[in-house]
């Protein structure tokens, strides 16, 4: 299986995402030991974009803790 690609959302474009769709929590998450957001360097607060064949969608990345609290 090939993995999509996978970036991090610049700052100005993660506020847009956020005032067009809600606060971050509601995003779907991704752990910051996901092995593409440690490839990339992404940290807990940063917002991952992901492309796929079907589109594109994005990742809250949240520490294990924040995660397994909802």
């Amino acid at each position: 299986m090939i993995v999509p690609k996978h970036e991090i959302v610049s700052e100005e474009e993660k506020i847009a995402l956020i005032q067009r769709y809600g606060p971050l929590d509601l995003f779907p998450k991704i752990l910051e030991s996901d092995p593409m957001v440690e490839r990339l360097g992404a940290k807990p607060g940063d917002l991952i974009r992901i492309y796929r064949d079907e589109g594109i969608y994005y990742r809250y990345v949240v520490r294990e803790r924040h995660f397994q609290e909802g």
